[in-house]
């Protein structure tokens, strides 16, 4: 039996402006740094030794992580960045404010464009200053691994094949900074989710979701913060 736990990045600025963020490389909030912090001291409680670490290339989930190994002072850790573990790309939605687009479009149609598995937002122009290829951090990644937009579909079809290859035969205790899509992806697989239930899977910022690991499925779930917990769906 091994523990996976999963975080997703304390709230970012643009959360807290309620933009679609995406590939898009944005600081936390203040909140969020203390989300993190606390995210950090939940973990430190458990008193599970972590021996491998993984996190996505944005910002959100680097410092989410950071301050996290800060309240546990891990000793001799360092963490692995991936591309694959970024948030989902939102499309020609990047930047835009959540409920300006519910007027504009309608909120069922922002729903379906949110939530749905495989339906992907219109494309983002390649010119537009939030184009991953006009984003520094992004500079060492194919070009033809980089989207322009994604549904949850795409997403899972990244996120799950790194984890395959990189991360589930471990059989270690391993933690996770990434992000609600990416998240809401690994779940999927680890909990054998259908493509409706997966719509359904809240992941609430900054609170960790405990997993206990056997045979490379959750065997069971909780979040750390009680308080803030989502509901897990019955699985």
């Amino acid at each position: 039996m091994s523990h996976l736990i999963l975080v997703r990045h304390g709230q970012s600025l643009w959360n807290l402006e309620n933009r679609f963020t995406g590939w898009v490389d944005v600081e936390l909030s203040k909140k969020g740094e203390e989300e993190a912090v606390k995210a950090g001291n939940l973990i430190k409680d458990l008193n599970i030794e972590i021996e491998s670490i993984f996190t996505s290339y944005l910002t959100r989930a680097i410092k989410t992580l950071e301050l996290i190994m800060k309240m546990n002072k891990f000793k001799n850790l360092s963490f692995t960045k991936a591309w694959e573990l970024n948030e989902r790309h939102y499309g020609a939605l990047t930047g835009l404010n959540k409920d300006e687009m519910k007027k504009k479009l309608s909120e069922e149609k922002v729903h379906e464009l949110r939530r749905s598995w495989d339906k992907p937002p219109d494309k983002l122009d390649d010119n537009s200053i939030y184009h991953p290829n006009n984003i520094n951090i992004y500079k060492d990644v194919p070009k033809d691994k980089i989207p322009n937009t994604e549904s949850l579909k795409d997403t899972y079809e990244r996120v799950v094949p790194y984890y395959e290859r990189k991360i589930k035969n471990k059989n270690k205790n391993i933690l996770i900074s990434a992000h609600g899509n990416s998240i809401r992806a690994l779940c999927k697989y680890l909990f054998d989710l259908s493509n409706d239930n997966i719509s359904k899977l809240e992941i609430p910022t900054g609170n960790p979701l405990l997993l206990e690991i056997k045979n490379d499925k959750a065997k069971s779930a909780r979040y750390l913060d009680a308080e803030r917990a989502k509901d897990l769906l019955e699985f």
